[in-house]
């Protein structure tokens, strides 16, 4: 069995049996001709389900993440909306943990108060909050990590556990971890959902979302059927931009994850920094539990919260001139994001926080930007 990386480079060893080529080609066609027979010459019947350029991308991601089957939709949204509206019946029980995607968790309360919908949002990070909350009918438990803006890395085997026990399933956030740094199916986890925006595509140019499958039953028949309705699929042209991608993921998220460690490393002593947020520094609350699920690194997604709160944080991303003012992560460029105006009422982000999306620039002009704009 060849290595990930492997796979992932050589698109498993795609190879054109028509033509030679080592790049897959983008199939457009909406439909497939019949024999005189009237049989599907190739098993294919319309792009809504079949198209081949889209299940190239979907068998690289199952093997990656170690699982059975990989369905893409149109967005990262449309992949968990999907499941949850699939997994969690009216008048049921979802327990999400409390540091998450704000779009999903906006979505969550007014999609849960629609349907009687029980909601119960907790601290993951501590094994024991999950214990209390999932109880005997819930459906789903719903968790991201490393979680988005602090970086909260949540236990993925006890989590899948104490689901378990309770008789629901577990599904996980992985966009930030990757399957370069984390495979939740092999600690237990029923489900993976990617932005696949993010870290998968790596180049600001494709919207995207998958959920991977632990095993292919009814629940997951149940979710590729509603898309099936809904058609919120990929189109082939952005599923091929999601592949190519994907065969250099293992070299961007790792060189774009040594320079997170490394800048987190400089930023901890920096007077004007109250305090880094990162899961591959010691000080990390959840450290520990990052350094036993994650492989190869620790992501490269880290905040700072700046001495002085939200208007000398705004000061200093305005001062910035290498790292680019902007909404988003995993892409080659570096960005920097004052959370708190970004998500507004109801934000969970410090006024002080900064986040920044590390890229493959050099190490040393990042830091040489953050230092200057930090005031060094």
């Amino acid at each position: 069995m060849a290595a990930p990386e492997t796979l992932a480079a050589q698109l498993q060893h795609f190879v054109d049996g028509a033509t030679g080529a080592v790049v897959p080609a983008v199939h457009p066609s909406t439909t497939y001709a019949r024999d005189r027979s009237y049989q599907l010459s190739a098993g294919l019947e319309y792009t809504r389900d079949d198209n081949p350029t889209g299940r190239a991308a979907e068998t690289l991601l199952a093997s990656l993440e170690g699982g059975a089957d990989a369905i893409c939709f149109g967005s990262g949204m449309a992949a968990a909306t999907s499941l949850v509206r699939t997994i969690v019946p009216p008048n049921g029980r979802i327990v999400i943990s409390r540091a998450l995607y704000q779009g999903l968790r906006i979505w969550l309360r007014e999609h849960c108060a629609r349907l009687a919908i029980e909601l119960v949002e907790v601290d993951a990070t501590d094994p024991t909050n999950l214990v209390n909350a999932v109880t005997a009918g819930t459906a789903l438990v719903w968790i991201e990590t490393p979680a988005n803006p602090t970086w909260d890395v949540v236990d993925i085997a006890a989590a899948a556990a104490i689901a378990h026990a309770a008789g629901a399933r577990l599904a996980v956030d992985s966009t930030v971890a990757t399957p370069v740094h984390t495979q939740p199916l092999a600690l237990g986890a029923d489900w993976v959902m990617h932005s696949a925006t993010k870290f998968l595509n790596g180049h600001s140019d494709v919207l995207a979302g998958a959920l991977v499958t632990a095993r292919v039953d009814e629940a997951w028949a149940s979710v590729r059927r509603l898309r099936h309705f809904e058609g919120n699929v990929l189109g082939p042209f952005e599923a091929w931009l999601l592949a190519r991608g994907m065969r250099t993921l293992f070299v961007r998220v790792q060189r774009a994850s040594a320079t997170a460690a490394f800048l987190a490393g400089h930023l901890a002593g920096h007077p004007a920094v109250e305090r880094v947020l990162y899961p591959g520094l010691a000080t990390h609350p959840n450290h520990d539990v990052a350094a036993r699920q994650m492989k190869g690194g620790f992501g490269a997604m880290l905040s700072m919260i700046v001495r002085g709160g939200q208007e000398n944080a705004l000061a200093v991303a305005n001062r910035l001139e290498v790292f680019l003012r902007a909404t988003s992560l995993g892409g080659v460029e570096s960005l920097v994001e004052h959370r708190l105006s970004v998500e507004g009422a109801g934000s969970l982000a410090p006024p002080g926080l900064l986040r920044l999306a590390i890229g493959l620039e050099a190490p040393d002009d990042l830091w040489s930007d953050l230092s200057v704009a930090l005031g060094a």
